[in-house]
């Protein structure tokens, strides 16, 4: 079985969609909300038949926690603004049989603009090439590894970074998957398209040079 984990903090605007999606999966899943403590409508948003955990704030947090009620072999980590195919959770059933053990979709964002088609085209051949996946990816794993890693890394930010370069680490290859995963460009559009780029690329280089991730964090905060 597949766990589906959803990290989510005042998400009434998507809630309601996110659902929707999930009412069209195929295969054997459960689903885990992890809530960091939402203060508009989210919660009540939620339909009764799903698993709804309060969770200490952040999205590595919130992954975690969920992680320790799952009931499922694999691990599946969805952000609450993306949308999967129907057949998703079948293909990664399939490769997980396959001996691979941890993985990510081929992310589309919901706007065809070509700076955003190029910015998907390019986060699936760095995720191909380098196996690196950041969480909007859609990244599975089995619940096996994932406890092994000692879950999630606790970071204020770029947690799935970090979690994917300790995987490569160890020898523990991403792999890409044939699904689609649409996923909400708002973050680019919001703050400028390019401008965003630049700005998450110049962050993962901070990162790598060993700056201290508190800074890059506020950093961050303060051009959100």
């Amino acid at each position: 079985m597949i766990s589906i984990i959803i990290p989510i903090y005042n998400e009434e605007k998507n809630i309601i969609k996110i659902q929707d999606n999930l009412l069209k999966l195929k295969g054997d899943f459960e689903v885990i909300f992890c809530d960091g403590g939402s203060s508009d409508k989210t919660i009540e948003l939620i339909d009764d038949g799903y698993t709804v955990l309060n969770s200490p704030k952040g999205r590595g947090n919130q992954m975690n926690y969920g992680s320790e009620f799952a009931k499922g072999d694999i691990l599946f980590f969805l952000h609450c603004d993306s949308i999967i195919e129907e057949d998703a959770l079948m293909k990664i059933q399939k490769t997980v049989d396959k001996g691979f053990q941890v993985g990510c979709l081929k992310i589309e964002f919901d706007n065809s603009i070509i700076w955003m088609r190029i910015c998907g085209i390019m986060s699936n051949l760095r995720s191909k090439v380098t196996k690196i996946a950041f969480g909007d990816q859609g990244i599975f794993i089995k619940k096996e590894l994932f406890d092994k890693m000692n879950g999630m890394p606790k970071l204020p930010i770029m947690e799935d970074f970090e979690f994917s370069l300790r995987l490569r680490r160890r020898k523990h290859y991403i792999k890409q998957i044939d699904s689609k995963i649409i996923t909400s460009a708002r973050r680019f559009t919001d703050k400028g398209i390019l401008k965003t780029m630049y700005q998450m690329q110049k962050f993962q280089i901070q990162y790598l040079c060993g700056k201290n991730i508190d800074e890059i964090n506020k950093e961050y905060r303060d051009i959100r």
